[in-house]
This record gives C-alpha cells, sequence and structure tokens, in this order.
C-alpha cells in the first residue's frame, strides 16, 4: 500500500482534526503517500482529492469542526455515484481509505469495499456514542462538557426565579450524551430513548422534592420516546400548573469548540493506528479503544449491532435522584 486518502462523512465532531492530523502524520512516517478527500462521499464523487503533507495539518488539533470539511451524500448512495467516486480514487491510485465518521460513514464503506475492492478502516467520529466497537467516540467527551457547563449556567437562573427548566440534548437514537450530561450536571430527572417510564417517575421526585426545593433541572435527549424537550415540559406544566416552566434546547453548539485533551488523545490514537492496520492488511473494519486498548470491530458489526446505555450509572443516578 504506496498511497492512502483520509476523509471525514456525516456530522461533524470535536477531534475530527486531531484525527486527520494522526492519519497524515502516521502516513508520513510509514512513507505512504497521503491525499485528503474533501466533502466527505460527495467530494471523491467530485474529484475534490488533494494530496497533503504535514505542514497541511500543522496548528489544527485544537480546532473542532474539520478542516476537510464534510457533507450528506445522497450520491453516494447510488451504485452509479459510487462507480464515479472509484474512477477518481483510481486516477490518484488510492489503494486504502481512512474514513472519519458514524453509523452512515461506516455503511458507505462497507458498500465501497464490498462492490470495488477498495479497503477502509473506520475511525469513530461521532459525540452520540453509539457506534458499537469502542467505549468512547471522537467528540462525544467535548460534547458532555459544552452540556455540561450550559447546565451549570442554567442552574444559575432557575435558582434566582424558581423555574423549572427541562435542556434538551442530542442523541436522536441514543441517550448517551444525556445521561453523562445529566448526572455531571445534577439534574433531577433524565430522559432518553433507551428508558420507558421516564416522566411518571419525575414528577413522583417532583412532588416529593418541590416542598424544600424550589427549582429543577431536566435533561431530555431529542430521540426521547415522551417527544421532545417542549412537548415534555407541557405535559409537566399541565400536571403542575404552579410551576414556572422553561425549555432550552442546546443543539448545535455541542458540535463545536475546542476538542477536549480525551478527545484530541482519542483521535489521535484510532488516526494512527487506522493507518497502521491498513498498511498491515486489514480492511473493511472499525477501530476503537475498548478498556483503554485498540480493538478492531468489522464494520457489519460495528453498524448493527446497538451500543447499550451503561445501566450501571442509570441505577446510580436514580439512586442519587430519588
Amino acid at each position: 500500500m504506496k498511497r492512502i486518502a483520509v476523509f471525514t462523512s456525516g456530522g461533524d465532531a470535536p477531534g475530527m482534526n486531531a484525527c486527520i492530523r494522526a492519519v497524515v502524520r502516521a502516513c508520513v512516517h510509514f512513507n505512504v503517500e497521503i491525499y485528503g478527500i474533501h466533502g466527505g462521499y460527495q467530494g471523491m464523487i467530485e474529484n475534490n482529492i488533494r494530496p497533503m503533507t504535514t505542514n497541511s495539518v500543522a496548528n489544527i488539533i485544537q480546532y473542532g469542526g474539520t478542516i476537510l470539511k464534510t457533507a450528506r451524500s445522497k450520491d453516494f448512495m447510488t451504485p452509479k455515484g459510487r462507480k464515479i467516486a472509484y474512477d477518481n480514487l483510481k486516477h490518484h491510485n488510492i489503494d486504502g481509505l481512512v474514513c472519519i465518521g458514524g453509523n452512515g460513514t461506516y455503511t458507505g464503506a462497507m458498500t465501497f469495499e464490498q462492490e470495488f475492492g477498495i479497503p477502509s478502516i473506520g475511525c469513530p467520529g461521532t459525540i452520540d456514542n453509539d457506534l458499537f466497537g469502542t467505549d468512547y467516540t471522537i467528540g462525544y467527551d467535548t460534547a458532555i462538557n459544552t452540556a455540561v457547563d450550559a447546565i451549570d449556567k442554567i442552574r444559575d437562573t432557575a435558582d434566582a426565579h424558581n423555574r423549572v427548566f427541562f435542556i434538551e440534548v442530542m442523541g436522536r437514537h441514543s441517550g448517551h450524551i444525556a445521561l453523562y450530561a445529566g448526572i455531571a450536571g445534577g439534574a433531577e430527572g433524565i430522559f432518553i430513548p433507551e428508558k420507558e417510564h421516564e416522566f411518571e417517575d419525575v414528577c413522583k421526585i417532583y412532588e416529593k422534592k418541590s416542598r424544600t426545593k424550589q427549582f429543577s433541572i431536566f435533561v431530555v435527549a431529542e430521540g426521547e420516546t415522551d417527544g421532545h424537550a417542549f412537548d415534555i415540559a407541557k405535559r409537566f406544566q399541565e400536571k403542575f400548573p404552579d410551576t414556572d416552566s422553561r425549555v432550552t434546547v442546546l443543539g448545535h453548539i455541542q458540535r463545536g469548540g475546542k476538542p477536549s485533551a480525551n478527545d484530541r488523545i482519542l483521535a489521535s490514537r484510532l488516526g494512527a493506528h487506522a493507518v497502521k492496520a491498513l498498511l498491515e492488511g486489514k480492511r473493511n473494519m472499525a477501530v476503537g479503544v475498548i478498556n483503554n486498548e485498540v480493538s478492531f470491530t468489522p464494520f457489519e458489526t460495528a453498524i448493527f449491532h446497538k451500543k447499550s446505555i451503561n445501566e450501571n450509572l442509570w441505577i446510580m443516578n436514580d439512586i442519587i435522584t430519588s
């Protein structure tokens, strides 16, 4: 393998730049040419493929987002689009790919390898931490810290006005961010897609604590089955008409900002090991860290196995909030 290309795809996550940097510098170390694909799979189709050097990734480790940009490509979902992408890669003599992204990125890489045989190694880049095969994904730690910082600020105004706040965090299909941010932020209740009947439980807790505490913080994952934070807050206000309820949706601020030290280190480890894996002949796999050890999981397993929340944390949270 003499020439590798790296790209980012799907939603951006803090630490992607650190991962790109590690990929480029690992390639330089192993005397492998490295190319960057700008704009994800769409950039592959549009032949937006350029050589990179050590200088290309200087002074980027501290920035959020991705210098290679990212996009969601409908064209790549078609056989015609993938054939164009393949022809472009062959034109540049690309032998292997490092793809940084989430479930959709892995799915695209797996399909592409099955059709055209170009080996890929995936690095888990998503703030949702919902990818199987790794304890933590790139961007997750930063997203939690961003959410907790916001919760701390909202707590001040909730206390000042004796209000009940419902804070919505990202997580369309998973409650990892909500669970960790809720515990770290001292929330009285947490709503996540993996659990049911949280509304009834939260109401019981509020009824018990409202006599001694006049404000409350609840954290809601956007994919919560009871509805979005606005829906839950409306039900809560109807049940407790004397309360003053407010909703804050943190939204995309969770995706931006300087990556934490943990995310920079994780991303660097995964990027370097992705290059090493390609050179060792591994293919169609995702690199991750489990119990602080680098591990590899087949794309098919990483895509189709659901990553559960930490049940011990959920039980512990129930204990300390009841």
